[in-house]
């Protein structure tokens, strides 16, 4: 057995599943064709296209007028695939109606019908037409007489000479079904001559009739008179549906007619016909039912008016809504299809078999109107089946396969299950679905045993109730029909019953606390079970839920679940359901969760006064623990949040629903709550009571840190904090202020009606200045005043001190600060205080009004202005000042500031260790021309980078420091002079050194400032 031959085995297998058999369908189907006639093209064809597809290919046949078609060779009909090609055309042999016919293995189908015409157009016969005599004024018609002719026509007319084409308006009108020209009323611009053109809308052929020449008589001018209806539609017009129908109405007269339409029946015209455009023609696009009726045409003028009527009358070709659809029948069985279609006029029906007609021959076949009956089918009965619906309008097909099945019994596709399980005492079925046709007898056994009747079901399968051990075995299902005999086995086993062991219960569990939830059962043991858990119907996935449940059932016949840290939404029912193959069962248990109460509900505020509130509320659910208190809680605008109250009864116990609150604040905004409490906790507050404000009354807070002082000349200024909102009691919160002069025993008030006011100022020359006064503030609101705050003594505004000081002395101190000093004067010199002095000064080059200001403090007689420039010449003076301001200057004095110090940092620093000493060295710093000279250099030195330094002063350019080794120091090198302190040199590090020796140096010279830190490289040496 070669391997080439073993290939083309393979391929000839898979070939044959690959092949699906199929009766034809047709996917293209011909179309009626207008052929244009044009004597001059030799070689005239058309081509009828058809196409279907099957399996095996389908192949096709032609019909003329209902007779077959042979292509020859010498024939000028060919085929290709099953498209028609019609050579050397002959209108009077080729025109006629054709259909295709396709055909395979499986029957033949008929396509819907073709037609084949011809357009033509012969020229106009006569050459000459008599002239037309009218009068002016009178109404004229010109008649075409389009010459023979096939297909659509239009018409035109021309004026004299061609490209003069007559317009059509409400006096002149081309009638397109006669091609006449009609003229309402003749004017003497109309005399000429006038020459029909007609058109082949087919064959794009025009041709030209003779001119017929219009002339008026002279005998007069045609007087008035009424309409005269020349073009007239039908009196019934058949319009197909959703075709766009035009009706033609124009009337002779003088004056010139109007021309209007109507519908008999009163409706109006829908939206899609135009009646502006409806003169002469009236157009109704995509014709419906609704659209048919009679309609009028109305001539008018002054004379009078004519009218005519004609029905449109609405046709539709058959469309079918119900087709027959392939079927395949058991031999000897029936066959019923119905095929309906709608259209105007109602369709009839006929039905084809292969391309024939079917007719009644048989008593067991039966055709009437659109339904088909076959009864006893046979396989002379298989083959393809056409319902046509048809009326005057057109023919609709649809196909159909019918298939007649005669097979002996098998059960290669359905053989029984080869064991089939059930529970002891319960019912089972065993099926049985041989393929076979037509359908025969079934029986059954079970061993050798043939089983009675009573328990095989009419489709063949086998029911057994009340299963018990001994109806275990092997059960057999025999299938026979006129064809030949087949039987299938499979074994029934019978299993032990699942029970569950655990009763159902109902279990009590507090919040927090963790339970498990049993589920035991006993059962077959060669069978798997599977447990499901659900709480109140809905599947348990555990791992999802937050981590409350899990299984914990050890043993494979238990399947408890464990629920942790219980809550008051897991209260409900669960079902533990168990599942085997043979059998399934469940049980419920009820979980009682008690916890804290749910909030209460309806929180109602029943009667409020300035300082109490009546509430009343509703119980929420107690969660399976009597509540046992209540606690009541008040928010307002002005509290941080939530707040404990005092309430009447002090505890509210869990049996009362109303509470009394006290001390609360007069006219403040309230909302209330109310939280319940049990043995095991407290719940969730209720939702907050509906917001509700305290009465008013008089006020009882006086304001807080009353003082005062200072201001202008002549006043007394007394100051305080306002009182808050939630304290005034009221509306219309105001101050009042009570002063009088100490000693005296009479008070002065005021009124400040401001519930914001935090100042009152009194002022009055008579006032000495800085004169005691005692001073009470007082509040009031609508309903009354309230009391006064304690007496306390404040001073009246003072003046400024009235002297200038003396002996004012300034001095340089550096580059950047000065050392101003001068004489105090006296502390209290007619009741003028000093509080301390004022320092002004500004450079040379400035105005006195550019001065900065430093104050003191005290009867201080110095102070040191710091950040000012060097080498630079400024003013100063000192004034002294109070609450009332600065009194008078002193006199101007002037200083100039030293050199600033030196820019240049020391260079060249080289250090040195020997026997516990650091030995520093560096060059000479030299000031610049405007800097101050060196007077010393300032060595700054420190442990570590975050110590304060210590410092060494010398005057001359090194020192020896007497430090431990065992350390690190970070050093500097200052220059300083009388300008200050100058720039500082980078720092030096200075390592542990192990070895009594080490020298280093400073590589380069830094430029900036003493608080740059710059790493500097050294070389340690260690002597041996």
């Amino acid at each position: 057995f070669s391997q080439a031959s073993h290939r083309q085995v393979l391929n000839t297998l898979f070939g044959c599943v690959s092949s699906v058999l199929q009766s034809p369908v047709f996917t293209k189907q011909p179309g009626s064709i207008v052929f244009p006639v044009d004597s001059q093209e030799k070689n005239r064809e058309v081509v009828f296209s058809c196409e279907a597809q099957g399996s095996p290919s389908p192949l096709y046949r032609w019909k003329l007028n209902g007779t077959a078609i042979t292509p020859k060779s010498v024939s000028h009909y060919s085929l290709s695939g099953g498209n028609l090609r019609i050579s050397n055309l002959d209108k009077d042999q080729d025109a006629g109606t054709y259909q295709c016919l396709a055909f395979n293995s499986f029957g033949t189908i008929v396509s819907r019908e073709a037609s084949l015409t011809f357009a033509y157009m012969e020229n106009f016969k006569t050459h000459r037409r008599s002239s037309v005599s009218v009068r002016e004024g009178q109404g004229v018609v010109l008649l075409c007489g389009p010459p023979s002719h096939s297909g659509d026509l239009t018409f035109s007319w021309i004026f004299n000479e061609y490209p003069s084409f007559v317009k059509q308006d409400t006096r002149r009108f081309i009638s397109q079904e006669t091609g006449n020209l009609y003229i309402a009323k003749v004017e003497p611009s109309d005399v000429g001559n006038y020459t029909c053109v007609v058109t082949n809308t087919v064959t794009k052929t025009r041709v030209q009739g003779p001119p017929t020449p219009l002339v008026l008589r002279s005998d007069g001018i045609m007087g008035e008179y009424e309409p005269k209806i020349e073009v007239q539609f039908p009196e019934i017009v058949h319009v197909a549906k959703g075709s766009t129908v035009k009706v033609e109405c124009f009337a002779l007269g003088n004056p010139v007619p109007s021309i209007n339409w109507r519908r008999m029946d009163g409706i109006p015209f829908s939206r899609k016909v135009d009646v502006r455009k409806a003169s002469g023609v009236l157009e109704i696009p995509y014709f419906q039912q609704e659209d048919a009726g009679t309609y009028e045409c109305v001539a008018e003028n002054s004379r009078g008016r004519n009218t005519v009527k004609g029905k449109l009358s609405f046709y539709a070709p058959p469309h079918l809504i119900e087709k027959p659809q392939d079927v395949q029948k058991p031999i000897d069985d029936s066959l019923v299809w119905e095929c309906k279609a709608t259209g105007k006029p109602k369709p009839s029906y006929r039905w084809m078999k292969n391309g024939e007609n079917l007719e009644s021959l048989e008593e067991r076949i039966q055709v009437a109107n659109g339904l088909l009956s076959i009864s006893r089918l046979t396989l002379s009965d298989i083959g393809m089946y056409q319902c046509v619906a048809g009326n005057k309008h057109g023919e609709v097909y649809s196909n159909a396969e019918l298939k007649v099945i005669a097979v002996a019994p098998d059960f290669s596709q359905s053989q029984l299950r080869s064991h089939t399980m059930v529970k002891e005492g319960g019912d089972v079925l065993m099926e049985c679905r041989p393929k076979m046709s037509p359908w025969g007898g079934i029986s059954w056994r079970k061993g050798s045993e043939t089983l009675q009747e009573i328990s095989i079901l009419d489709n063949g399968n086998l029911r057994i109730q009340n299963a018990t051990k001994p109806d275990a075995g092997l059960y057999t299902c025999v299938a026979r029909n006129q064809f030949g005999v087949a039987s299938s086995s499979g074994t029934l086993m019978v299993k032990e019953p699942t029970i569950i062991t655990t009763p159902p219960s109902t279990l009590d569990v507090t919040v927090g606390e963790s339970i498990v939830l049993p589920c035991q059962v006993t059962h077959d043991p060669s069978l798997e079970l599977k447990f499901t858990w659900f709480f109140n119907e809905q599947l348990i996935h555990f791992g999802n839920h937050g981590g409350y449940f899990e299984k914990v059932g050890g043993q494979h016949s238990a399947g408890d679940i464990m629920i942790r840290n219980i809550q008051l939404r897991h209260a409900g029912k669960y079902t533990c359901a168990v599942q085997t193959k043979v059998d399934s069962i469940s049980i419920a248990a009820d979980l009682v969760v008690r916890g804290p109460p749910g909030p209460p509900t309806s929180i109602h505020v029943e009667e409020i006064s300035d300082t109490t509130a009546s509430l009343s509320w509703r119980p929420g659910p107690d969660n399976h623990s009597p509540v046992t208190t209540y606690t009541i809680q008040a928010r307002t605008p002005f509290s941080l949040g939530w707040q404990a109250v005092t309430t009447v009864p002090e505890m509210v116990g869990g049996r009362r629903l109303t509470a009394t609150v006290i001390d609360l604040s007069p006219w403040v905004e309230y909302e209330f709550r109310v939280l319940a409490s049990n043995a095991i906790g407290t719940g969730e507050p209720s939702k907050p009571s509906k917001q509700a404000r305290t009465k008013e009354t008089s006020p009882k807070v006086t304001p807080a840190n009353v003082s005062g002082g200072g201001g202008s000349r002549s006043e007394l200024v007394i100051t305080w904090e306002p009182v808050p909102e939630e304290l005034q009691n009221g509306g219309g919160f105001g101050y009042v202020v009570a002063f009088r002069p100490y000693g005296a025993t009479g008070w002065m008030q005021a009124a400040v009606p401001s519930s914001e006011a935090s100042k009152y100022v009194f002022k009055n020359d008579s006032i000495q200045p800085f004169s005691p006064f005692q001073v009470k503030v007082g509040v009031y609101n609508n309903e009354g005043e309230g009391p006064f705050g304690p007496v306390i003594t404040i001073y009246s505004a003072e003046e400024e001190p009235g002297r200038a000081p003396t002996r004012i002395r300034a001095k340089s101190l550096s580059a950047s600060e000065i050392e101003v000093s001068w004489k105090a004067l006296p502390w209290n010199t007619s009741k003028r205080r000093v509080l301390g002095y004022e320092l002004r000064y500004w450079e040379k080059r400035e105005k006195e009004e550019a001065a900065s200001v430093q104050r003191t403090v005290g009867n201080q007689t110095s102070a040191i202005i710091r950040g000012v420039r060097g080498s630079n010449t400024y003013y100063v003076t000192v004034r002294a000042y109070n609450t009332a301001g600065a009194g008078l200057p002193s006199v101007t004095v002037n200083v100039t500031t030293k050199k600033p110090p030196p820019s240049q940092p020391p260079a060249k620093v080289m250090w040195n260790t020997l026997n516990s000493k650091i030995i520093l060295n560096w060059e000479q710093v030299k000031a610049l021309e405007n800097e101050s000279e060196v007077t010393g250099y300032k060595v700054l030195y420190k442990r570590n980078r975050h110590s304060r330094p210590s410092v060494m002063e010398t005057n001359t350019t090194s020192v020896e420091l007497s430090l431990p080794m065992d350390e690190e120091y970070f050093i500097q090198i200052k220059p300083f002079g009388e300008g200050g302190e100058g720039s500082s040199s980078r720092q030096i590090t200075i390592p542990r050194i192990p070895g009594p020796n080490a020298i280093g140096s400073a590589t380069k010279v830094s430029t900036l400032s003493a608080l740059s830190t710059i790493a500097l490289s050294f070389t340690a040496r260690t002597s041996l």
